[in-house]
């Protein structure tokens, strides 16, 4: 089951997760494995005034928020995507911020955005390069997976895009 993308217009950020997992395919939700720390770092980021939950997803807009991913084809893991993939959904990706102009494009997931947009030393933050005509962030995996950010960190930097976009306000 393809997901649905969560757009709008007047976005403030369009987050753009790799792509489902078994588990929110299933569901039809973005992140709904219990042990992402999407949607708990959403909250405590400042982005949302209390915890969503994936069936929740289509509120998001009403925040200013959106989602999307970059292939919609679920696996297992991440790493099961080919890097052909990974670059169709850059371009996918780019198309989708070219029609809904989001101030934000929050790709979540830096080794994912590397293979898709061929930019093999970005870095977690704040890209010089915009998508379409948004401002571009690259964000830690949230999944339970990711051992390298655990919760507090990912709101750190969750935070620190929540701050810049409350700036361009």
């Amino acid at each position: 089951m393809r997901l649905p993308d969560i757009v709008g217009p007047g976005l403030d950020v369009l987050f753009c997760g790799i792509n489902p997992g078994l588990l929110s395919a299933a569901k039809g939700q973005h992140f709904a494995r219990p042990g992402n720390r999407f949607w708990p770092a959403l909250h405590l980021s400042g982005f949302t005034p209390r915890r969503l939950g994936p069936a929740e997803q289509d509120e998001l807009p009403r925040y200013g928020l959106g989602l999307t991913n970059l292939v919609a084809r679920p696996t297992a893991k991440a790493d099961e995507l080919t890097p052909e993939e990974l670059a169709a959904g850059g371009v996918r990706l780019t198309a989708l911020a070219r029609r809904h102009r989001p101030k934000v494009v929050a790709v979540v997931g830096v080794t994912a955005y590397r293979t898709a947009f061929g930019r093999k030393a970005a870095r977690i933050g704040p890209q010089d390069e915009p998508i379409a005509s948004s401002r571009l962030w690259v964000l830690p995996n949230p999944s339970g997976l990711n051992a390298h950010y655990q919760l507090p960190a990912l709101v750190e930097v969750f935070g620190r895009l929540r701050s810049e976009v409350a700036q361009a306000d």
